[in-house]
C-alpha cells in the first residue's frame, strides 16, 4: 500500500465517486457491456464539458490544478453534495508542507472538568480518532471508549463493539466518512497512516468503506445500541471541536428528555456511580497526558 501522503488523492477521489454514479442516475442510456461499475471516463468528461484526455490526466494525477469551474462541473456530474464538493476543492488546492510538532495529548482543564460534570457519556478524540479522555459513564456505555483505544479500530476489529451497535456497519461507515472529511488533504500524520494501513490489512469491511471515499461533516447523528445491562438505547451523538492544535473533538451521547431511552441512560449512570457520589473536585475522568494516563486533576493514575 502506498504511503498516504504520496497518493494521488484527487484522482483517487474522482475515480471512486465516478464508480458510484450509474448512467441512469444522470439520464444516460446504459449501452454496451460495462467492465467496471459506474460511469466511463469519457462520459464524465463529456457531461463536464472537458476533453477525455484532460479528465484522464486528472484521474492519473498528471494534472493536479484544475480550475474552480472544472471542479464545480465535475461535482455536478458526480452528484456531490456541498460537503463532498468542498472536499473535492480541498483536494485540488495546493498543499504546503509543514513541520509537524509533537502531538499534544492532554485535553484542556476546562474540557476535563466538563467531562466530569456533564452527567452524560462523553469522551474526547484527537484527529486520528484515538480516545484521549473519557468519563466513567462513557466507558460503561461502550467499553471501547477508554483512553488509548482508537474508535476506527474498535468499530472494525472489536466484536464486542460491533455487537453493541444495532447497525454497526452504518455507524462505522459514518465514522470513516467524518474521519476523511476532518483529514482532508492533510494525510501525512504517521499515526493516521498506521491506523489506515492496519485496518486496510485486517478488515475487508474497512477496505470497502475506505475505497468509497465518502465524506460527511463531523456533526450530530443517531446511534442505536443494545446494551447488556439496560437494553435497547436510541441515542444522539453530538460533537464539538475542542480548542487546541491537535484537532480534538468532544463527543457526547444523549437521549430525548423524558423518553425511555433517557430513563435507561439514567439507570446506567446510577449503576456506574453507585449510591455514593465522589466528592466535588475528585474527578474520575481519565485522560492521556504527555507521560501516560493521568487523572483529570493531573495526578498519576494508579496501576
Amino acid at each position: 500500500m502506498r504511503h498516504m501522503s504520496e497518493e494521488n488523492l484527487l484522482g483517487d477521489y474522482l475515480r471512486a465517486r465516478r464508480e458510484l454514479v450509474t448512467p441512469e442516475d444522470i439520464g444516460l442510456p446504459a449501452y454496451g457491456i460495462r467492465r467496471v461499475p459506474g460511469l466511463r471516463r469519457e462520459e464524465v468528461a463529456m457531461l463536464a464539458g472537458i476533453s477525455s484526455d484532460y479528465y484522464l490526466r486528472l484521474e492519473q494525477g498528471r494534472d493536479r490544478n484544475p480550475s474552480v469551474q472544472v471542479l464545480d462541473a465535475l461535482a455536478r456530474v458526480l452528484r456531490l453534495d456541498d460537503t463532498a464538493t468542498g472536499y473535492l476543492h480541498q483536494l485540488a488546492a495546493p498543499r504546503r508542507r509543514t513541520h509537524r510538532r509533537p502531538r499534544r495529548r492532554a485535553v484542556p482543564p476546562a474540557t476535563a472538568q466538563l467531562l466530569d460534570a456533564i452527567g452524560l457519556p462523553a469522551f474526547v478524540t484527537d484527529r486520528s480518532l484515538d480516545v484521549i479522555a473519557a468519563n466513567p459513564l462513557a466507558t460503561a456505555l461502550a467499553p471501547g471508549l477508554r483512553v488509548g483505544e482508537n474508535r476506527l479500530r474498535s468499530f472494525f476489529l472489536d466484536p464486542a463493539e460491533q455487537a453493541l451497535h444495532t447497525d454497526w456497519a452504518q455507524t462505522a461507515a459514518r465514522c470513516v466518512a467524518a474521519f476523511r472529511r476532518r483529514l482532508g488533504s492533510d494525510v501525512g500524520d504517521p499515526r493516521v497512516v498506521r491506523i489506515v494501513g492496519e485496518l486496510s490489512l485486517a478488515s475487508e469491511e474497512f477496505r470497502r468503506v475506505w475505497a468509497r471515499h465518502d465524506v460527511r461533516p463531523v456533526g450530530d447523528g443517531p446511534i442505536g445500541m443494545d446494551h447488556p445491562q439496560v437494553g435497547r438505547l436510541n441515542l444522539t451523538m453530538s460533537k464539538l471541536d475542542v480548542d487546541g492544535p491537535d484537532g480534538m473533538t468532544l463527543a457526547v451521547y444523549h437521549a430525548e428528555p423524558g423518553s425511555e431511552d433517557a430513563e435507561r441512560l439514567a439507570l446506567l449512570a446510577s449503576l456506574t456511580t453507585g449510591p455514593a457520589r465522589r466528592p466535588a473536585g475528585a474527578s474520575g475522568v481519565r485522560e492521556a497526558g504527555a507521560s501516560g494516563v493521568r487523572e483529570a486533576d493531573g495526578s498519576p493514575r494508579a496501576k
